[in-house]
């Protein structure tokens, strides 16, 4: 994991704004989310079954995340690897497993070592950057 310093901790915003803005820039929502709290993820780069993701974590500050006009303040950015297994889960019968790729399995492993950080954490901040002079 790697930790990018920009602007956007801090900001707050509500919930509907953030997520109509940065769905313009490639971000949704993780699935991972609770009525207080949650995650903005943006795919920077994917290869086989690695993931290389910029994550915009943030707290409810207002309201429940479950309604668009919930007040939202956003914690630290970072860069986050995921490696999943592309190969066949013999564990389930679904046909997303059947055609090598299941969505829903865990990942390998959730914070894969991220080679050249230097590239993807100014990757990651000029993609910050970029949305943050848009809002």
């Amino acid at each position: 994991m790697i930790y990018l310093e920009t602007d956007m901790e801090g900001k707050e915003m509500s919930f509907g704004d953030a997520q109509r803005t940065l769905k313009k820039y490639g971000f949704n929502m993780g699935g991972n989310w609770e009525y207080d709290s949650g995650i903005f993820d943006g795919v920077m780069h994917r290869e086989g079954g690695e993931t290389i993701y910029v994550r915009m974590p943030f707290q409810v500050l207002k309201g429940e995340l479950d309604r668009k006009d919930a007040w939202i303040e956003f914690q630290k950015p970072f860069v986050i690897k995921h490696v999943v297994n592309v190969g066949l889960d013999h564990d389930t019968n679904s046909l997303l497993t059947a055609s090598g790729f299941n969505q829903f399995q865990e990942p390998l492993d959730k914070d894969g070592y991220i080679h050249d950080k230097s590239k993807w954490q100014e990757f990651g901040e000029e993609a910050i950057g970029n949305i943050l002079n848009k809002l």
